[in-house]
């Protein structure tokens, strides 16, 4: 099913077993599965000067165009030609919507296997942020999110991760987004998926997303998340890639009994190796680490599960990021209570460690991972 960094045979066996393959696994040839010398040499085999390349670079990248029509500067045939070769339509939108004043817009695609995948723009007064899938579906079947619930699909290319980026620049770019900046300046990995099971895509797409224009996006490294259960041997293989990235943990757990449940990988990658992994992330790049921590009722929120964290982190590159939970329809799953996160704030803090919670977003639009993408198989599924 892709390429599964860092895992032995007993976890590819347990991820297979929840995926649901899709009728082709591979998606179309697009400009953004390569560097600019890539582009330049397979214009050439078609025949076309290499300086088309550029040009179609920076029309996509650039200036945020993905319909080879609006190309005009290329001749027509040229640009049909070229498109056939190096556009494909990868995103193909079926639902688009928008909330918080339309500062919050998320969008879900279908690719060209059918496949489905959600993307989220956010808009703030200084900065715009997307975040965006890296995989269609997720097999780490984390129980609380909706993702998880529905098993993995299939790895997403490089350049399905990217489309998604610049699709939402382009909207950030035409002023819809009120108050915000008109250009994205953030990209998080925080979409569906599990970032680091399709390690060679993403890294490429971050290389992507950063590389100057025309090659890329031209977006800085410190300002691209990528998310993580944990999956070791990956996190020290990213440490070694020399970017500057932020990596987040989704920890959700300080102890390994519940988090065996919350997050099954850890059955694999315990607690405390998976946090020696990413000490070892903050020590080789100088970059804090973000530990991501949905707050469940009842689940994970008690103070003594607080104080064992702030035990774990003190003293550390790091910074707990709380989520209140957005429960999925028919969950047994639920938000824990203010007073409750508020108290589970002030243990962390007591303890040294940096901590906020997540501004939520998006709830009247399906806004957590996964859910407007359920909502859509269960609507085609009659239910």
């Amino acid at each position: 099913m892709g390429d599964w960094t860092g895992y032995d045979e007993p976890a590819r066996t347990a991820a297979r077993s929840r995926c649901r393959p899709g009728p082709s696994r591979y998606a179309p040839r697009h400009l953004a599965d390569l560097d600019l010398a890539g582009r330049q040499a397979l214009v050439a085999e078609l025949g076309e000067p290499a300086f088309r390349a550029r040009q179609l670079s920076t029309h996509y990248f650039g200036r945020l165009v993905r319909d080879p029509a609006q190309m005009t500067d290329l001749p027509a045939a040229t640009r049909a030609r070229l498109a056939e070769s190096l556009m494909p339509d990868l995103l193909t939108a079926v639902r688009e919507l928008a909330c918080d004043d339309g500062a919050t817009r998320k969008a879900l695609w279908r690719l060209h296997d059918g496949a489905l995948v959600e993307s989220v723009l956010m808009g703030y007064p200084d900065r715009v942020t997307v975040c965006i899938s890296s995989q269609a579906g997720c097999g780490m079947a984390c129980p609380f999110c909706a993702t998880g619930q529905a098993g993995l699909t299939r790895n997403l290319s490089t350049a399905e991760i990217v489309d998604q980026a610049v699709y939402l620049a382009g909207v950030a770019a035409s002023g819809v987004v009120a108050g915000s900046p008109p250009r994205l300046s953030h990209v998080v990995f925080m979409g569906m998926g599990e970032p680091l099971a399709n390690y060679t895509r993403v890294i490429d797409a971050v290389r992507r997303l950063c590389a100057p224009a025309p090659e890329g996006l031209g977006l800085s490294q410190r300002h691209i998340t990528i998310s993580t259960v944990g999956l070791v041997p990956a996190m020290r293989r990213l440490a070694a890639e020399e970017l500057s990235v932020t990596l987040a943990l989704s920890l959700h757990a300080p102890d390994d009994e519940l988090r065996d449940e919350l997050v099954p990988v850890n059955q694999r990658w315990k607690v405390a190796e998976v946090l020696d992994a990413a000490w070892d992330y903050a020590s080789r790049t100088g970059r804090r680490v973000s530990i991501e921590y949905a707050m469940i009722r009842d689940v994970n929120d008690q103070p003594w599960r607080a104080d064992l964290l702030g035990r774990l982190l003190a003293g550390r590159l790091a910074h707990v990021n709380l989520i209140p939970l957005n429960p999925t329809p028919g969950s047994r799953w639920d938000a824990s209570p203010k007073p409750v996160e508020r108290e589970f704030v002030r243990r962390l803090r007591e303890a040294g460690v940096s901590t906020t919670v997540r501004d939520t977003r998006g709830r009247e639009i399906d806004g957590a991972c996964g859910q407007l993408a359920a909502s859509e198989t269960g609507s085609a599924d009659g239910r």
